[in-house]
């Protein structure tokens, strides 16, 4: 089993750092919006589904040899109204900018992508529901 570790320090009341292993750091804060100077810890799980299921779907275009001229996934969480406010459901709307790949294919690379290989995915309760699109600019 591959343990993972990250130290987190409160640098003040909503403000925090987190370090892994390798000395890499994150900013954290929970302010108000109009504060914010860093992601919440909740940004930072939709930012952690959307790279995680994005590394796999770009890898496995580029295999296909499809030209990856750009790649956006757009992450939408809806939380529980109560405590915890937990993502309830969550959507990632994967955008391709490609000038050769086709609809259906990109559809079945993300499948893959959210389904079988995206660890972040695999270990939320969440409901899980995707969208791809291709575009040719």
């Amino acid at each position: 089993m591959a343990k993972r570790n990250v130290t987190v320090r409160m640098k003040a009341d909503h403000e925090y750092e987190a370090v892994n292993a390798q000395g890499n750091v994150v900013q954290i804060d929970m302010y108000d919006p109009q504060d914010k100077k860093a992601q919440s810890p909740m940004d930072m799980l939709l930012s952690a589904l959307g790279s995680c299921a994005s590394v796999d779907a770009v890898l496995m275009m580029k295999k296909k040899r499809k030209t990856v001229t750009d790649f956006i996934v757009e992450v939408e969480g809806n939380r529980n109204e109560g405590v915890p406010s937990y993502y309830t459901d969550i959507h990632l709307k994967f955008i391709l900018i490609s000038p050769d790949a086709k609809e259906e294919e990109f559809a079945k690379v993300v499948a893959l992508s959210v389904e079988k290989y995206c660890s972040v995915a695999s270990s939320l309760k969440s409901t899980i529901t995707f969208s791809s699109e291709v575009r040719t600019a």
